[in-house]
């Protein structure tokens, strides 16, 4: 104790100098509306230098478990085209028509990479924003994908940034089927947990079981058919018991959600054209 206050017996000019260069310092920002601005834009670009630092250090170090998940998928997904290939070439004696039918399918489409630059997962309408907008080519009601499955579908889009409604939205309806049964419903989400969402309108005479796998139908214009949805947990009965409900285990992490993949479909325009055409029709001919 007696040191510190021999310290600040001998130190104590440089400690009052220090005081009244703090004390002056806040009333030259605080009562000063220039300086004061000056150094809240000071103050904000330092902190947003330091997220971005913190941001990029954070997505260095995920390199590591982010390629070895890519490289985890794209291995089954090879045995699965290879054992999809060797099982209709084994049906047909066309060894050659599964490739050229899957090249076929996937020629209209096309990807755009964005970074996940903002994302919610507590409201009942939860929105994302990507960093690609109008001039990479990204449009209204185009699809939205990851490594592990589906994201949601493009809401809003400005030049150079885009506003995402996922899976985890009230509003959000996406078409999907149960892989390898053929029965088509609909994903929905109602809020709570961001992990859990439901398949309606599932079929009574649909047949399957817990474990299964639920994917994109192609139904839609949106998605292409089999990105993965999720795997089905519990089986209930709807409210008119008309049909099933299925809780689905979502594949899609979206509280780890970096790196996406927007879905352009290159006949959109065409089918959009098409349907208008005939809806069209149909009012000129009920008149």
């Amino acid at each position: 104790m007696r040191n510190l206050l021999e310290f600040l017996a001998r130190h104590n000019h440089w400690l009052l100098f220090v005081a009244l260069e703090v004390v002056s310092a806040v009333l030259l920002f605080r009562y000063n509306t220039y300086q004061g601005s000056v150094w809240v834009s000071t103050a904000n670009a330092v902190a947003g230098k330091v997220y971005e630092w913190n941001s990029a250090v954070e997505s260095y170090f995920s390199l590591t478990s982010i390629n070895e998940d890519l490289a985890r998928r794209n291995f089954y997904l090879e045995r699965q085209v290879s054992q999809l290939s060797m099982l209709y070439g084994e049906l047909t004696g066309d060894t050659s028509a599964a490739k050229r039918m899957g090249l076929q399918l996937l020629s209209q489409y096309s990807v755009i990479p964005a970074k996940v630059v903002d994302n919610t997962l507590d409201r009942p309408y939860n929105l994302m924003t990507i960093d690609r907008g109008r001039l990479d080519g990204v449009k209204p009601d185009m699809g939205v994908a990851c490594g592990s499955g589906v994201v949601g579908i493009v809401y809003l889009v400005a030049d150079r940034y885009s506003v995402v409604m996922p899976v985890l939205n009230l509003k959000s309806r996406i078409s999907c089927t149960i892989r390898r049964r053929g029965h088509v419903g609909y994903l929905a989400w109602y809020g709570g947990d961001p992990t859990v969402a439901y398949v309606e309108d599932i079929p009574r005479h649909a047949r399957f079981r817990r474990g299964d796998w639920v994917e994109t139908s192609g139904y839609s214009s949106i998605f292409p058919a089999g990105l993965t949805v999720g795997k089905i947990l519990q089986v209930y009965n709807s409210r008119d018991g008309l049909s099933y409900r299925l809780k689905v285990q979502l594949s899609t992490d979206f509280g780890n959600l970096r790196d996406v993949l927007v879905v352009s479909d290159s006949t959109l325009a065409e089918r959009a054209s098409l349907l208008n055409a005939a809806r069209d029709s149909l009012r000129i001919s009920v008149k």
